[in-house]
Order: C-alpha cells, then structure tokens, then sequence
C-alpha cells in the first residue's frame, strides 16, 4: 500500500507511551480490506462552524496555581493554551463563588438596591491573575463565559447562597444589573466577557451555591430583566446562554425560552452539561428544533475524586465531544482546569477530577488521560472549522471529522475496546485501510 506524504497521524493509546504522538503512518496500516468497517468522510456535506475548546478558571484551581513555583505556573499556561499544547481558546468562569471556591462570597454582601459596594477585589487577588496569564500567553483569542451559580443571600428566598432557594421578585431588576455590573467590572479590568449563562444549573438544589428557576421563570427574567438590562447598558454583543444543566431535559427548557420571541431575541444559546447520562440525542434535536441558535457543552468533568491514572476519564471526554460535535454544538469547555491531589478545593468535600491534577507537597503536575484525549480535538479542530459529515458503519468506533479553510481534513477516531480494530478511511479522495490500537485514539490529517 501506498504511504501518503499528506497525511499526518497522531495517536493516543494505554499500551503505549504516545500521548498526542506524530506516528508514521505506516505503524497503522493494515492489510486486509475492512469493508466491513467504514468511515467515510463527505466534505461537501458541511455543519456548524466551531468555536472551540476550553476549561474553567475557578477560585479553586487560581488557589492552586497561585502557590505554584514561575516554572510550573508556565507549564501550566503553554500545556492548555499554548502553541506546543492544547490550545485552549475557550474558558469559564463564576459570578461570585461556586462549589469550587475557598468559600461562599457575592460580589456585592450587602443589600443594596444600586450595587455601591459592587466589588471584585477578590477575585484580582488570584482569579484574574490566573485569567489574565492564560489570556496574554494563549496562541489564540480565549472567549470567556460567566456564570453565576447564586445571587447574594439578600436576594434569596431562602437567604443564603447554598442549598438552592430562589430569586426574590423584587430584586429581579438589581440581580439583572448585577450582570452588567460584573462584565463592566471585569473588562475595566482587562478580562473581556464574551458571554454569561442565565444560572448554572437552575434544577439543582445543591449543598453548595444554587439557585432555582423554571423555564418560564427563566423566560421571564430574560425578557423582562436581564435582556432589556444588557440592552440598556449596551451588552447585546455579549453571548447569552441559557439552561446550563444536563441533557435530559434540554429540550423543553430550551422550548420554554426560545418559543417566546420577545424572550429569544435576547439568546445566543443553550449550553449543557453531563451529569445525569449521555442524552446525546437531546442536543439533536434542540438544534432541529432552533437551528437559529447555537449550542455550547458548559460543563463536565468526572466526579467523585481526582481519580489519577484512570484511562476512563479520557474516553468519557471523547464520547462526549464526538457526539455532541456531530450534532451541532460549536464549543466545549470542561471544568476545572486544575485540582489538587484530592480533587479539591472545594468548600463543601465535592471533589472532582481535572485533567491536570497538582500535588501540591511536591509541585508534581499529573497528566489525566483527559487531558490527552481532549488535545485531540483542541489542537486540531481549530475556530471556523466547519464539522462535516462522517458516515461510520462500526459500532466499535467513534469519529470525528471537520474541514478548514484551505479544504485540510482532519479526523479523530477513537477505540474504547480491548482489542485493536480494522477499518476502511475513506476521505473522499483515497481509501485505505488502517488498524487502531485498543483503548486508544487517533487524529487522521489530510492535506
């Protein structure tokens, strides 16, 4: 069989050291004909244009990093945003603290109906350094999301951050200011905003920071509060997403909002996270449903501790960004960016994994699997990419496929199972047969 001077390969794999590895192409070549398995890319067949890859900048990981010796705050920088690394162009933040902050704190403590006190003095202390180091050294434009996960207890039914509660009524208006108050703040600052979601995950009665909504109070709030709020401060530019929770029910909250005009002129799009099972079809079927905005996965990230080592944490990554790529979504940011050796800080114990996790006694940073598997779409699906279509026959396999602007196809499958597996790329030009490793992935570049 013919090698292919065009064609690029990068490979991922358990067994192996690789990890995001230029391999020869002829380490993957296979053979036999494998008809049977087929991947075959139609780049004619264009979707969605891609905004891009991303992790969350929280108090927890700023904590952490903040402690870090120059050398290791550096690697940290070029392994997610640089040239040589991920490449990450998107982020997300809080408004006020989260689960993964050092504790509960609002940006403004007391009751105030005109925001006097409106303050974010605490977040320059390590936050936005952390923002701002990722945004001066990042090969190219990071577009950062906001989001809150409570309003100050005084504003609350329940009155206090944690353990869900309400939004009063009456200070729908000074809660919809507040928004406009934090990205006037923060770009005052030199942290431009790029979006905000309505709440993070406004079901979720949590032990930690949250706050409940419906649909139609969601709707409402938009329409009467918060969008005639950015209007008046001129925000509209600024991205407005709405649910930011689980898959499951995607479509009826998104129906609730995006049905009324007056509420979805203000909507960008409906962001989502993964807790609650795959639902991959949800996504589908919102963007079938509103193909005029756009979709955008918030938030994931494995639960339960750091689980160092754990070859699932990357697979879970992939599965997700496959699917939810190959039905419209155009960026996906995981959560925290950083964690410590339990998977925390996090003021109420819920500790999580991250994909670069720090032992912070030793300054050692521990490489997840997720970091890797993520790189393979962060490094080479870049903005304005467009998905294209990407006909695969195997049960086995998952891919991926996009074009750029110079017709360059790029293509990422992955092999979750325990033995390799033969299949037939068909670019649309040239056919060939290759064999991928087990439990590995792979990033195919067609000049």
């Amino acid at each position: 069989m013919n090698l292919d001077n065009s064609t690029t390969i990068y490979l991922t794999s358990k067994e192996s050291k690789a990890r995001i590895k230029k391999i020869p192409e002829s380490e993957l070549l296979h053979d036999s004909n494998a008809e049977s398995r087929s991947i075959k890319v139609d780049k004619n067949l264009t979707r969605q244009s891609i905004l891009g890859f991303g992790g969350a900048f929280t108090e927890a990981s700023a904590s952490i990093y903040d402690q870090l010796e120059t050398d290791k705050k550096n690697e940290i920088i070029q392994a997610y945003f640089g040239d040589s690394g991920n490449q990450y162009n998107m982020g997300r933040t809080h408004i006020n603290s989260c689960d993964f902050s050092l504790g509960n704190y609002a940006l403004c403590e007391k009751e105030d109906r005109k925001l006097t006190d409106f303050s974010i003095e605490r977040d320059k202390k390590m936050l936005i350094p952390f923002i701002k180091e990722a945004l001066n050294k990042a090969s190219s434009p990071i577009l950062l999301m906001a989001s809150p996960w409570s309003p100050p207890p005084w504003m609350k039914t329940n009155d206090q951050m944690n353990h869900g509660g309400k939004l009063k009524q009456e200070f729908q208006d000074t809660w919809a200011e507040y928004y406009c108050k934090y990205i006037e703040f923060y770009e005052r600052d030199g942290v431009p905003i790029w979006g905000i979601s309505v709440q993070n995950e406004p079901e979720a009665v949590q032990t930690w920071d949250s706050c409940i909504y419906t649909g139609e109070e969601e709707r409402d709030f938009i329409k009467n509060f918060l969008g005639p709020a950015l209007e008046r401060n001129k925000y509209l530019d600024k991205k407005l997403v709405i649910w930011d929770h689980n898959r499951d029910v995607m479509v009826e909250r998104s129906r609730a909002v995006l049905s009324d005009p007056d509420a979805a002129k203000y909507v960008w799009g409906t962001g989502f996270h993964w807790y609650n099972g795959d639902h991959f079809d949800e996504v589908q079927k919102v963007h079938d449903e509103f193909p005029d905005k756009e979709l955008i996965f918030t938030e994931g990230c494995q639960e339960g501790g750091p689980h160092n080592g754990s070859w699932d944490l990357g697979e879970r990554y992939a599965t997700s960004i496959i699917n939810d790529l190959n039905r419209y979504t155009v960026a996906w940011i995981d959560w925290n960016l950083l964690l410590d050796e339990r998977g925390g800080p996090n003021h109420v114990g819920n500790y999580c994994s991250a994909p670069i996790i720090v032992n912070t006694k030793t300054q050692e940073l521990l490489y997840q699997s997720s970091y890797f598997y993520l790189g393979h779409f962060s490094r080479f699906f870049s903005r304005g990419d467009k998905i294209i279509e990407c006909e695969n026959t195997s049960n086995q396999l998952l891919s991926l496929s996009g074009i750029n602007k110079n017709a360059r196809l790029t293509t990422t499958i992955m092999n979750k199972e325990k033995d390799s597996i033969p299949f037939l790329y068909d670019n649309g030009s040239d056919k060939k047969s290759y064999s991928i490793p087990p439990r590995s992935i792979i990033t195919i570049i067609n000049d």
